[in-house]
């Protein structure tokens, strides 16, 4: 039994599903990360407490990966600041303009590069822009609907 299992079993979690949600995330996060240990740690005394403890465990790591409606919706906010009209869902220069970020083709050669392209597409090509849009979509979303530092 893990720790996270321990914390639910001692605080009475079952039934408490922002509880129950609270420690599924810090146990993704941390899980594959925690040491294993020989005795769990203490569990706390009520659902309330093993929630904050789970919350706070989360904040110290990376950022917790979007869904795809949680990015479009990060995209979107920005291209209503904007105020420009914006096809950002199937262009990648639209996309990458959304994002402040340098859209020529030598920007979406370059960042195709650091996104490890490896197909046969000739740059500017629909497909490699397709492949491209589609990747920096998953690159967002892992980071928390920011563009990574290292693809800017």
């Amino acid at each position: 039994m893990g720790i996270f299992d321990s914390i639910k079993k001692t605080a009475g979690v079952a039934g408490n599903t922002a509880a129950e949600a609270a420690l599924a995330k810090a146990a993704a996060l941390v899980g594959s990360k925690a040491a294993p240990s020989a005795s769990p740690a203490p569990a706390s005394p009520n659902p309330a407490a093993a929630a904050k403890a789970a919350a706070l465990v989360g904040s110290k790591a990376a950022p917790a990966e979007l869904s795809s409606a949680e990015v479009e919706a990060i995209i979107e906010a920005r291209v209503k600041e904007k105020g420009k009209p914006s096809n950002w869902k199937v262009s990648i220069v639209d996309l990458m303009s959304a994002l402040d970020m340098n859209s020529s083709l030598e920007s979406r050669k370059t960042l195709a590069a650091k996104l490890n392209y490896s197909g046969s597409f000739a740059d500017g090509s629909a497909e490699k822009n397709m492949w491209l849009h589609a990747e920096l979509l998953k690159a967002l979303a892992k980071n928390g609907g920011k563009v990574p530092s290292n693809l800017l």
